[in-house]
């Protein structure tokens, strides 16, 4: 979602002439877009905004310009306590606040005299109420994130995203629409779906009309995530885009439905990140996650039924205050039954104001470590052993660029979210290709041949 709402505040920027500068020593103004999920993210950030800040001072007895803007989760979530902490921060602009941006340029461009800003400095109300942007490509590029929902209302007691985020608000399906018309026209070739709870969309278009030049109409009164799956499995294949993802769903919301319309569209690569967080009923119910193992085991049991080729990733937490070694235990077999292909995985992390901060019984960092470090080691195997196996498949890939690790290699991907390299020339970038999975270099497949697909 940072991603995607980065690349909108740039596009406002090359709206408005400005261009991107080589480095932070020369810019006029420096935008840092922070997250707050984990304590290291923040950590991360606040670092960041100290190098920018002394620049900015070393910048300033130079007698040039430069502005220092702080957006995103940390600064909703710090507000006037990063400016406090940062008198150099010229603008704090919280996730609710991103239409401030060209305001905020606009002072910019008419402060040539490294004079105070004349804008308000902290923007983090929810006023007005969060708005999507227009479009969130990323120039150049050939995948491409379309946000159709913003916050969450579950409230899992580890999480900060609801106060940093807000409640949820969906958007608005002809917007939607628009927007991969957009990218698609633009030679955008895939694209993933956004939400902090992506499967939780929900609109009332009661005073909607329907899309012009739309190639399904949208229905009268309501519209829940399935039925919006099925207008952009419609818009996507007529705008030239072969590929729809979505991130992230939660369990608790995964309706047949939702498994029934991936199943009937193969525009929908065969790929679902699903977060079980936990396998302990006792530690998902204090997680206050809202299903349990069995709920999670069932719902892959329906999925894989329904698209037996998919593959399914995670999110794994261990170490929640009060896990034992028999709750663990309860992961890693839940692990062994559903065997996904990867997962991001970590330990708790308290973040002060979720219900999970004063929770008693906390588990020693040592402890943490430790079992993290059996989880890592089990998903380890289990992606390797389901990379052997797809060893001799044929697959048709998108050719993403040139490969980091050798300029004579294009790096692609399956629609199983999985990564390949192989020679080729540079001309089948941005394109579907067909190539023999041939052999691994470590979580990468090696392929000796790509062969364009017929049509595309």
């Amino acid at each position: 979602m940072n991603s995607a709402e980065s690349a909108a505040l740039v596009l406002v920027c090359h709206e408005r002439g400005w261009t991107a500068a080589p480095n932070g020593e020369t810019a006029d103004l420096v935008l840092i877009n922070t997250c707050s999920v984990r304590k290291t993210a923040e950590q991360r950030a606040l670092g960041r905004i100290a190098l920018y800040a002394s620049l900015k001072k070393k910048s300033l007895k130079q007698g040039r310009r430069f502005a220092l803007v702080v957006a995103g989760c940390m600064a909703q979530r710090m507000g006037k306590t990063l400016k406090e902490k940062f008198p150099e921060v010229d603008y704090v602009m919280g996730t609710a606040s991103r239409s401030v941006f060209p305001l905020i340029l606009e002072a910019v461009e008419k402060n040539t005299s490294n004079s105070k800003y004349a804008f308000p400095e902290i923007a983090t109300e929810e006023t007005p109420v969060f708005s999507f942007s227009s479009s969130h490509l990323e120039e150049g590029q050939f995948r491409s994130f379309v946000p159709i929902m913003h916050g969450c209302d579950n409230f899992c007691s580890y999480c900060i995203v609801p106060f940093v985020r807000g409640r949820e608000v969906s958007r608005a399906p002809k917007l939607i629409s628009e927007e991969i018309r957009l990218v698609g026209g633009r030679g955008v070739r895939e694209i993933t779906l956004l939400g902090q709870n992506v499967n939780t969309y929900n609109w009332k278009i009661s005073d909607q009309n329907p899309t012009p030049h739309s190639h399904s109409p949208l229905p009268a009164a309501h519209l829940d995530f399935a039925g919006l799956l099925r207008i952009v499995a419609a818009e996507a294949q007529n705008s030239g885009v072969k590929r729809l993802r979505f991130l992230s769903a939660n369990p608790k919301d995964f309706s047949p439905e939702t498994i029934r319309v991936m199943a009937e569209n193969p525009v929908f690569c065969r790929h679902l990140h699903l977060p079980v967080q936990h396998g302990s009923n006792r530690i998902l119910k204090a997680m206050n996650r809202g299903y349990t193992r069995e709920r999670f085991l069932s719902l892959v049991d329906d999925i894989r039924r329904a698209m037996p080729k998919i593959s399914l990733s995670t999110d794994i937490l261990v170490g929640f205050p009060g896990e034992t070694e028999e709750d663990l235990e309860e992961t890693l077999a839940l692990m062994e039954k559903v065997r996904f292909l990867y997962a991001y995985m970590y330990h708790f992390n308290p973040r002060e104001g979720t219900a999970a901060f004063d929770m008693p019984n906390r588990v020693s960092e040592d402890v943490k470590r430790k079992r993290l470090a059996r989880i890592i080691d089990l998903q380890k195997k289990h992606t390797a052993e389901s990379l052997k196996n797809r060893i001799g498949e044929r697959e048709i890939v998108l050719v993403e660029g040139i490969s980091r690790k050798n300029a004579d290699e294009l790096i692609t991907r399956t629609e199983r979210d999985e990564m390949a390299v192989a020679p080729g020339p540079v001309s089948l970038i941005g394109s579907f290709v067909e190539l023999t999975l041939s052999g691994l270099r470590g979580n990468t497949f090696r392929a000796k041949e790509l062969k364009p697909c017929p049509g595309d």
